[in-house]
Order: C-alpha cells, then sequence, then structure tokens
C-alpha cells in the first residue's frame, strides 16, 4: 500500500509533449556542436549568462557530448558577466524552471599538483552520467558564494527514472485502496489534544501498489510524471547511478563511483536538495514544503506532546529513516509505563525510609555508635564508628528494598511485551509503506562497488549462474585473523582501563579517609560524603572520561577494520560493523557496571588475611549498607553522562559548525544564496549516521534493563532524554544536516537480535543483582531463620551481619598506626566465627545458608521470569490479524489487475503488434547496459 502525491502539476513536463517539444527545441541542436556555441547560436537570439554554462545536453547524447563542466566554464568570455539577480537562486529546479535538480555534486578547481587528474576523473565521469541519460547543468564558481566552488546539478528525466525504477523494483500505484480504514478507537477523543492534523499525518490517499514496470506503464495511476516519482525516489535512483557510474581506468583497474570520487578530492560533496528552507515556505508553487512541515510540526521542542508524522518522514527522508523514527517512538512509548512503575518503586522506598529497621540501627548512638569497625585501609586508616555512616544508610533503602525485587521481575516482563509489540508494530508499517516482499533491498544485496573493485578473481555465481568477483577462502581468513585480533586487543584496553580505574579506588581511599578525617571544613558533611562515596564518584567520572576517549578511537578503528575485511554487501558491511561497534560498546560502557554489581566487595577476605590485587593493592569493601547505593551511582554517572555528552555532540556541535560555515552568507539577500549552496553549508549525514543513532538508544537499552534492579528510577531518565532526543534527532535532521539519500529498510535490522540478547541477559544479570548485590536475601535469611524477636523480627540484623574481630591478632602490615581509644576488637562485614571460637575466622553456618538461598532464588527468578516471557511471546502474534488480512486482500487484487491488464494487452499486439521504443527509452536502456558492463 502506498500514499503517493495527489496533487497534480500543470507546468509543461519534460516527458509530456508540450514540455518534451520545448525542450526538444532548447536543446536539439547539431550533435558536434559544443555547448557554448550552441548557446551563442540559439536561432540568433542572446541567451542570458546563467543558460551559457548548462551542461544539460541534448536529448540524444552524442560522441562529442559530455563535455566537463570545468572546462565548460573556462570557454565563458572574461568580459560575459553572470547578474545573479537576474533569478532567484533559492529553486530547486534547473534555470528552465521545469527540470527538478536530483542530486547536486561540487568540487573546488584547485590549480594543484592533481588538478588534471582531477579535471580528467571528472570529464569522463560527467560524460558517463549523460550517457546514462541523466542531464546536467553547472553553475560556474563565479556565481557561489566564496567564488571558489562548482556546482554540478544532476535531473534526472522520466525514462531514465522508468528504467531504473523497474531495477529497483519500486512499487507504485495501481487502483485507490478499497479496505475499509480501522474502526476509531474509543481513546481517540482523549488524546487528541496529541494528534497533529490530518493533512500532515496522512498527506496522501491509500492505494495498492506493484513493482514498476516499462511495459506497462498504462497500468498505474501516473497523472503526471514530474510527480509521479517522489522526490526521495528519485534521488535513490540518481544515487543508485552515481555510485555505479565508471570514471576511467588507473593503475590498469576499472574506476568507479561518486564515493572513490570524494574520497580522493575529485569532488567535495554530492548531495540530494531540502525542497525549502525549515523555517518558511518555497515561493515555488510547485513546491511542496516538506521540509517546512516537518520542521513546524516535528522538530521544535514545543511539539515534544505530539504524535510524530511517520508517513510524511518516510516520503522526506525514506523508509530506513523513518523506520527508526518509529521504533525511537514507540520505545519511548513503553518507557512510559516502565518511568511509572519504576518511579512508584522509588516513592515507596522513599516513604518507608524511616521504617527501615536496619538505617535505624545504624543511625542509633547507642547501637551503631557503639561498634566500632575495622579500618578500610592498611595503616593509614583508622577506626571508625558505624553510625558515621548512617546518611549513606537511609540513602540505600531508597534503592535496596522489596520493590526491587518485584521491580527486576516487572522489567524482565516489560522487556518481552517492548519487543513483542513492536514486532507487531513493524509488521503494520511494512504493509503500510509497501514493505511485505521486501526482505533485503536489491540494492543492498548487490555487491559493494568496493568489494567489486577490489576481488579481481571471478568465479561463477550458483543462482545468478554469472560470472562475478569473489574473494579467496586464504584471504578472508587472513583479514579476519587481523580484524579478531584488533578487536580482541581493543577489549583487552578496555579491560586494563577498568583494572586501572580500580588501582586508582585503591589507591585514592586512604587518601580520601586521611583528608575528610584531618580537614574541618569537611565536618559537616563528613556522614554524607563518606570516603566509600567520594572514592566512587570520582573513580565513577574518571571512568566515563575514559570510556568517551576509547570511544572516539574506536569508532574509527572499527570503520577501518570492517573496510579491510571487504565485506560482500551493503547489509553484511552493517552487521559487521554493528556487531563490532556493540561489542566494544558493551564491555566499554558496562565493565564498570559488572564490576561494582558482582565484583567489588566479594572477594575481601577478613582482617589479617586481606585478598591483594598485584599483592599491593588491598581488595575495596562494600559500604556497611551494601554495594546497591555505588552501583546505583556508578549507573547514574555513566548513563545520564552519556546521554548529556550525545544531546551536546547531536545539537550544539553541528549547529556551531553550521553557523560557521555560513557566516559570510548571514547578511546576503536570499537570490545571491542559492539553495544548493545553502544545503552545501550543512553538515552531511553520512551513511553510518543512523548506525550511531541505533547505537545510543541500545546502549541506553541495556542501561534500564541489565542494571535496573539497582536504579528503579532509570527509565524515567530515560523516557525524558529520549523525549529530547525525538526533537534532537528530527530538529538537526531538518536543520542542520544535508538531506540524506533515501534508503529502504523493512526492519531495525541486527539490532533486533542485539536487543532479543540483552532481553534475555537481563534477567539474568538482575537475578544476580538482587541476590548477591542487594542485602535483600540475608535480611530474608534472617528474618525467617535467625531472629529472635518476634515483636521486631529485623532489629538485631545489623549486629548479626557484622563479625568480630581480635584487634591483637592484626599483622604488622594491616595493623593501623594510631589507637588512641585501645580499642580491644572491632567489627567487619562478613559472617565468620568470633576469634574465641574453635573454628576462628571461619565462616558459620549462617553464611552457608544465605548463600545456597542466593543460588535458590536465582534458579527461582529467572524460571518464573522465562517462563512468562516466553508465555507472553507465544500469546502475541508477531502480525495483527487484520493486517495479513489487508496483505491478502492487496496480494489478491494485484494478481487479478495485472491478469486482467496482460490478457488486453495481448489482445491489442494481436491486432496491432508492438510498438518502437521511444529515443530516450533507448538511451536509458542502453545506460543501464552500459553500467552492467562497467559493473
Amino acid at each position: 500500500m502506498r500514499r503517493p502525491e495527489s496533487p497534480l502539476r500543470s507546468a509543461p513536463l519534460p516527458g509530456s509533449s508540450s514540455g518534451k517539444a520545448a525542450t526538444m527545441n532548447r536543446l536539439g541542436k547539431k550533435a558536434n556542436e559544443t555547448l557554448i556555441e550552441m548557446a551563442l547560436s540559439a536561432d540568433g537570439e542572446e541567451c542570458n549568462g546563467p543558460e551559457t554554462i548548462s551542461t544539460a545536453g541534448s536529448e540524444i547524447p552524442s560522441s562529442s557530448e559530455g563535455l566537463n563542466s570545468t572546462e565548460t566554464t573556462l570557454l565563458i568570455p572574461e568580459h560575459q558577466v553572470i547578474d545573479k539577480r537576474h533569478q532567484s537562486k533559492d529553486s530547486i529546479f534547473f534555470r528552465d524552471g521545469v527540470r527538478r535538480i536530483d542530486f547536486v555534486l561540487s568540487y573546488v578547481d584547485d590549480l594543484n599538483k592533481e588538478w588534471e587528474k582531477k579535471l580528467e576523473r571528472r570529464k569522463e565521469f560527467e560524460s558517463n552520467l549523460q550517457k546514462a541519460g541523466l542531464e546536467l547543468e553547472t553553475e560556474d564558481k563565479k556565481e557561489s558564494e566564496d567564488g571558489k566552488i562548482f556546482f554540478v546539478k544532476i535531473h534526472a528525466p522520466w525514462e531514465v527514472l522508468i528504467t531504473y525504477a523497474e531495477v529497483l523494483n519500486i512499487k507504485v500505484p495501481i487502483r485507490e485502496n478499497d479496505i475499509p480504514p480501522m474502526v476509531e478507537n474509543p481513546l481517540d477523543c482523549v488524546l487528541f489534544p496529541l494528534r497533529l492534523p490530518e493533512k500532515v499525518m496522512h498527506p496522501e490517499p491509500d492505494y495498492f501498489t506493484a513493482p514498476f514496470s516499462k511495459d506497462k506503464q498504462e497500468l498505474y495511476l501516473i497523472n503526471d510524471e514530474s510527480t509521479f516519482f517522489s522526490p526521495s525516489m528519485r534521488n535513490r535512483i540518481v544515487n543508485y547511478i552515481l555510485t555505479r557510474c565508471p570514471y576511467g581506468t588507473e593503475e590498469g583497474k576499472k574506476k568507479f563511483g561518486i564515493k572513490r570520487l570524494l574520497n580522493n578530492g575529485t569532488y567535495t560533496a554530492a548531495y540530494p536538495l531540502h525542497d525549502c528552507q525549515y523555517w518558511k515556505k518555497a515561493s515555488d508553487p510547485n513546491c511542496d514544503s516538506e521540509r517546512y512541515t516537518l520542521y513546524m510540526e516535528w522538530a521544535r521542542f514545543l511539539r515534544f506532546y505530539k504524535e510524530q508524522p511517520l508517513v510524511l518522514i518516510r516520503k522526506y527522508y525514506g523508509e530506513k529513516i523513518g523506520i527508526y523514527f518509529a521504533w525511537l517512538g514507540f520505545y519511548t512509548e513503553m518507557l512510559f509505563l516502565a518511568a511509572v512503575v519504576g518511579l512508584i518503586c522509588f516513592l515507596y522506598g522513599l516513604f518507608t525510609m524511616d521504617e527501615n529497621m536496619s538505617s535505624k540501627e545504624i543511625c542509633d548512638p547507642t547501637i551503631g555508635g557503639e561498634i566500632i569497625m575495622c579500618p578500610l585501609c592498611d595503616r593509614d586508616c583508622e577506626y571508625w564508628r558505624l553510625n558515621t555512616t548512617c546518611e549513606s544508610s537511609q540513602y540505600s533503602h531508597l534503592f535496596d528494598n522489596v520493590a526491587t525485587l518485584f521491580f527486576a521481575i516487572f522489567m524482565g516482563i516489560w522487556v518481552t511485551l517492548f519487543l513483542e509489540f513492536w514486532k507487531r508494530r513493524q509488521a503494520r508499517l511494512k504493509y503500510e509503506w509497501d514493505l511485505v516482499d521486501f526482505e533485503e533491498e536489491q540494492q543492498q544485496l548487490q555487491l559493494r562497488p568496493e568489494y567489486e573493485a577490489k576481488c579481481t578473481q571471478k568465479k561463477k555465481n550458483p543462482v545468478t549462474q554469472e560470472m562475478e568477483p569473489y574473494l579467496p577462502l586464504t584471504s578472508q581468513a587472513v583479514r579476519f585473523c587481523i580484524s579478531g585480533a584488533t578487536v580482541l586487543f581493543w577489549v583487552s584496553l578496555i579491560i586494563a582501563s577498568m583494572i586501572a580505574v580500580i588501582v586508582y579506588r585503591l589507591a585514592v581511599y586512604a587518601a580520601f579517609a586521611s583528608l575528610m578525617e584531618n580537614t574541618q571544613t569537611l565536618q559537616p558533611i563528613s556522614g554524607l560524603l563518606t570516603p566509600q562515596l567520594a572514592t566512587s564518584v570520582t573513580a565513577s567520572c574518571l571512568n566515563f572520561v575514559i570510556i568517551m576517549i576509547l570511544n572516539f578511537f574506536y569508532e574509527r578503528i572499527a570503520i577501518w577494520i570492517t573496510d579491510m575485511e571487504i565485506p560482500r554487501t551493503h547489509m553484511e558491511y552493517e552487521n559487521r560493523l554493528t556487531m563490532k561497534m556493540f561489542l566494544f560498546q558493551f564491555v566499554n560502557y558496562y565493565s564498570s557496571c559488572f564490576y561494582v554489581a558482582f565484583f567489588k566487595g566479594k572477594f575481601v577476605g577478613y582482617p589479617g588475611a586481606y585478598t591483594y590485587m598485584f599483592n599491593r593493592w588491598r581488595n575495596e569493601e562494600c559500604d556497611p549498607a551494601g554495594c546497591l547505593i555505588e552501583l546505583t551511582t556508578q549507573l547514574t554517572i555513566v548513563m545520564a553522562g552519556k546521554q548529556i555528552w550525545g544531546n551536546i555532540q547531536e545539537a550544539i556541535v553541528p549547529w556551531i559548525c553550521n553557523w560557521w560555515g555560513r557566516r559570510k552568507a548571514r547578511n546576503n539577500p536570499e537570490n545571491l544564496y542559492s539553495r544548493w549552496e545553502q544545503d552545501h553549508d550543512l553538515q552531511t549525514f553520512g551513511a553510518l549516521g543512523l548506525f550511531y543513532e541505533y547505537l545510543e538508544m541500545v546502549i541506553q537499552f541495556g542501561f534500564i534493563t541489565l542494571f535496573v534492579a539497582s536504579f528503579p528510577l532509570a527509565p524515567l531518565l530515560a523516557l525524558m532524554n529520549n523525549i529530547l532526543e525525538i526533537r534532537v534527532d528530527s530538529w538537526k535532521l531538518t536543520t542542520q544536516y544535508r538531506r540524506p539519500v533515501a534508503a529502504k529498510a523493512h526492519s531495525i535490522g541486527v539490532w533486533q537480535e542485539i536487543l532479543n540478547g540483552m532481553a534475555i541477559l537481563s534477567v539474568v544479570t538482575n537475578a544476580f543483582i538482587v541476590a548477591f548485590t542487594s542485602d535483600m536475601i540475608p535480611r530474608l535469611v534472617y528474618y525467617y531463620a535467625y531472629s529472635e524477636n518476634e515483636d521486631s523480627p529485623m532489629s538485631g540484623y545489623i549486629n548479626n551481619s557484622l563479625s568480630v574481630f581480635l584487634i591483637s591478632d592484626f599483622p604488622e602490615r594491616n595493623e593501623p598506626k594510631e589507637n588512641p581509644e585501645n580499642f580491644v576488637i572491632c567489627r567487619y562485614r562478613d559472617y565468620r566465627y568470633p576469634p574465641d571460637h574453635e573454628r576462628k575466622y571461619l565462616h558459620t553456618m549462617q553464611f552457608w545458608h544465605i548463600l545456597a538461598a542466593k543460588l535458590a532464588f536465582i534458579i527461582i527468578m529467572e524460571h518464573v521470569v522465562f517462563i512468562v516471557k516466553f508465555f507472553v511471546a507465544w500469546m502475541i502474534p508477531d502480525v495483527p490479524a487484520d493486517v495479513k488480512a489487508k496483505i491478502k486482500r492487496e496480494k489478491y487484487l494485484t494478481q487479478k489487475i495485472l491478469h486482467e491488464y496482460e490478457l488486453e494487452k495481448l489482445k491489442e499486439r494481436l491486432c496491432q503488434g508492438d510498438k518502437r521504443a521511444t529515443e530516450k527509452e533507448f538511451i536509458a536502456t542502453e545506460g543501464r547496459m552500459e553500467l552492467s558492463r562497467a559493473m
């Protein structure tokens, strides 16, 4: 099903009879004339300046055509001045006002040693573009803002469009949709404030569609050739030609593709045009001003509560970008439920904080004030009283309470609901956006130009039975070994950096303890800012800085090693790069959280027999209130820091770059600052633009699922960030970036599998966090098995959870330098026998009971959550029933229409015979064959 453009254009068309005649009269000159000679001798008429540098060529490209734009410019006499004020440059059409600009190439004619080589490349490339049927028009550098840049405007005529629409299997309308619309939702009246106007949400009517075929043009609803293919389809077709057009032979190898020409500096940019300025509509009535509509209704932050115009986004930017914003919007909607439940769990901890018996005992001067704790570092640290951690123990209860268990189980089910309902949403979009039969776009499955250029050996494809290039197995093995070793090295570098941060934590703890003990100005906040917390906060900030630095370098390394592997198709390239980047980011962002959650405080030993890292630094202990509060701190700093830094990179940096690039043109009138120059000064939304957007959101998804048991407010932070993220992404895409080349996608690709894997892993990590990081299981074991007070079962828990150590048993390495109050014993967090027991300092039976309870809890929780997850996934079908019915109905009608058409054509051929193809059809077909031979 498709929603094509409904308005009809009244202007003459290049493909229509009147438009074709006008074009032929204007361009149909002698084949051996140059463009300048054509312009000067055009029926004795005087040409205006701009027309003299057109390289559009004639209807039938001849051998003398393909004159390079630079050469054409050099033929313009010095005294001939082009009046830029004669015509407004804020236009998306050629100078004739009819032919639409589908793509723009720019270059700088710098007279260096490579000048002649670049000139020859451009000449050959543009000549081959014309042979492929494209029409070119060049803007001289004298007309550019800085007087240095040439612009080559490209137009795809009707014959080229229909030729490559068939190659790319583009679906077009064949009949109006007769399926009744969905029954109105009774909640529509409630959701009305969130809705956008109908003309924005559904700017076009619904049609049944079928793949385009040149031989069946009468079958399709072609009201207007100039608007039948949307601008996004047109730039996609032109980009397909540009990426496969040859430009010569160098070093014995045939070179082709605009990407190589951009890399070697022959061209400086290649991009399709935005249809207007984002802050006002275009003055041309033939322009839809969709960019303006997107900005006003979607890209402004004040519209954050409104739904997204996904149909218009898809129409303007293509399905690949549309599916990203559909997924991001759906993810944000689902986060609302998780954020509400997480906020309720947090409020439960807040309201019950005063009732927490553990905090009461720690803060009680007669209990916590009388408990002397063993030093937290060797020699330099002093004995300390337990009630100094009063405030931190109270805050720990915010996240370490019964609601934590409920929320961990809830999030395990929420993840399943999110993924299953997204499959249904995705299935509906696939139908509405004509992607039902689209497994992977042909262009994605076709060989990458880089693969064809670097692979000189050929073999027969078993499917197509055609010879195609291939990479020998030995070469693949060597490349994969180098790639794997590089990835392993960088992952090892992350682990080494994490160990360095751990060493920092161990090394500075004593310094913080001494500083806070001896600095009077810190005494008022010593209860809140403990040495443990100060160490954790500074280490988290240091870890975040290291994460950002490693990310900066690894992104470039990952692209380099993926290029080195020479993936066969675009899809393979994206998948390989995705897996490398995600593996690195996973280790980079989550390693510190895994350390705090599962390793810190677990292998400490006990006083007199501490364990040491590298036999030098004593392993750090958890706070007496538990390690969960430290995990919360780590998670908050890394997650919030990443989101803030990401928004700065996405919004502020492009804005500053564009402001700097446009600073000279700000005071110039609109008619001197052309549409192609305005877009040239914008930032480039590269082929990996969406990749980084997905990566950012998937890393965030990991934070709110893998460690959510330690921080119920994580979904709320993610929700607030995503509301901002949608508007930031839409704003930068609409205002700060050049228009991306449209591309198709029927799903979020390999990210779906990554999300599924993280959903399964999250159940395991949260079960371990509840069991081993929080104090819930020890408290429950004490409550049911060891409590001796029936009136207050949790009283005495703190004393029960602390073991006794005889200070005289300290070895010289561990004993504090000072003991001014002559303490005899100190306490430490563990379950060990006291010094007067026959099993001195060995684990008590309670320790083994708690360990068994933790393992049993993990097994039970995992099985319960997994059973519920799989049951929910089984209950929810991936494709809604009404969508299945619509797909079947559309397939049936399409087959019926095609069958009737074939019968009708057969009758006509029997009566009249076949018709000859037009000259332009011949040119376009010949160009397609030429490109195929070149590839």
